[in-house]
């Protein structure tokens, strides 16, 4: 990381370790249902349910992730970006090819002080944040996928990932994310609980 990119790390983490329980909005965004690493981009493994569902249609290619089963639509060719102040979980991508292999270039994507990367890698990014992807299949049964992350503000460098995505015939599954529907609730209201009995063990406690 940048020295920027580490303090605003460590400062981060120093905060959450202290308020993660206040609000809905401190808790990371795979328990709040909003996106998992599975997602992307880039598309992390996570510790269970790293299927997809890659399919190409004319001018456009579609990604489902089994979980938490979020579809990306990306276009391909010339396509009109989005405003710069709108920004999306998943970004704003935009697909072409070259050679054999799909290139996916993804900007505009939202960001909060959670890490966007899931919790295999808790990293930050900001709204410098820009993600190539590669889809390379070099046999009927593998893709080859490659994402470089470049986000000059948080790393000193961008850094790649790459992974096998082995063809299966199964059947996918919808992943119904329940957690912030009543995990969330359980969390919060525990927290609560805690307040009150820690305020009556301390009667400066507010």
């Amino acid at each position: 990381m940048t020295p920027a990119g580490q303090k605003k790390f460590d400062e981060t983490h120093a905060w959450i370790a202290e308020h993660s329980t206040d609000a809905a909005e401190n808790q990371p965004l795979f328990v709040r249902c909003l996106t998992f690493a599975q997602s992307g981009p880039p598309m992390l493994p996570g510790n269970y349910n790293n299927n997809y569902r890659i399919v190409q249609a004319p001018g456009y290619f579609s990604i489902l992730s089994e979980q938490p089963h979020q579809t990306r639509i990306i276009p391909l060719g010339e396509h009109a970006a989005l405003p710069q102040n709108i920004k999306q979980w998943m970004g704003d991508s935009q697909g072409r090819w070259e050679g054999d292999t799909l290139v996916i270039e993804t900007a505009n994507m939202r960001f909060n002080e959670q890490s966007r990367f899931g919790n295999q890698y808790d990293g930050i990014a900001d709204e410098n944040l820009r993600i190539t992807e590669r889809f390379t299949r070099t046999a009927p049964d593998l893709i080859i996928y490659r994402a470089t992350v470049t986000d000059p503000t948080v790393y000193t460098k961008p850094w790649t990932i790459e992974i096998p995505m082995q063809k299966v015939d199964e059947p996918l599954y919808e992943y119904a994310c329940h957690e912030g529907n009543y995990g969330l609730r359980g969390i919060l209201s525990g927290a609560r609980a805690e307040d009150k009995k820690t305020a009556g063990q301390n009667p400066n406690h507010r």
